[in-house]
């Protein structure tokens, strides 16, 4: 895949106004028919700004590996609360550059429309990518009731009473899932997939591999 280089603001004020611009381009809509390769991201770091991205696609059907990549960077960038993306940005897309081809779907291991601007990182991933993505968290942004306890009940989660994502069980009894809108999903499709991506465990099958693999890829370097 070949993708532009990122915008990369200098500060928080032009990070923040950066994602109050490109939030507008944000499409929901539900996913497209016909998926099968599913991308999970993630990334590992180190305290002094070493970064290690990993991208994992799965074969939905099989949910097993039909092509990984990894890319290594550093980032200066500080952790702030709704700037994520900025840090992660950079090497997640040259992670994803690597692909022979475009998945039909990234699942990222953050927010979407479930972040203070709506513009969370999957929504990023999604705008300038032009792929379908979801966001998937393993702790709320907002407001929730609790689904109930089997796989599949669900609660919408809130912001000023503004539905941003809906926390979802995957496994009976155990802790909901967060899911967001990322770019070119909605709602309903999003969670359809989180469970058709999640068998077995609480967190989708992306998210494990994805995260394997950019931890043993911090571990190992470049």
């Amino acid at each position: 895949m070949r993708l532009d280089p990122p915008e990369l603001p200098g500060d928080a004020d032009a990070a923040v106004a950066l994602q109050q611009r490109l939030r507008h381009e944000v499409a929901i809509t539900p996913l497209p028919d016909g998926i099968r390769a599913v991308a999970g991201l993630d990334s590992a770091y180190t305290d002094a700004g070493a970064v290690a991205a990993a991208v994992v696609v799965l074969d939905l059907a099989a949910l097993t590996p039909v092509a990984t990549a990894v890319a290594h960077g550093h980032t200066d960038f500080p952790y702030l609360p709704g700037l994520l993306a900025f840090r992660e940005l950079p090497t997640a897309l040259r992670a994803i550059e690597q692909l022979a081809g475009p998945p039909d779907v990234l699942v990222c291991d953050a927010h979407g429309l479930a972040h203070p601007r709506r513009f969370g990182l999957a929504c990023h991933l999604g705008v300038l990518t032009g792929l379908p993505a979801i966001g998937v968290a393993k702790n709320a942004w907002g407001e929730h009731a609790e689904p109930g306890p089997e796989r599949g009940a669900a609660a919408d989660v809130t912001v000023d009473g503004e539905v941003v994502g809906r926390a979802l069980r995957t496994r009976d009894g155990v802790k909901p899932v967060y899911v967001s809108v990322g770019h070119r999903a909605d709602l309903d499709s999003a969670c359809a997939l989180v469970l058709a991506l999640t068998p077995h465990y609480r967190l989708p099958e992306t998210t494990r591999a994805a995260d394997r693999l950019c931890r043993d890829a911090l571990r190992t370097g470049p």
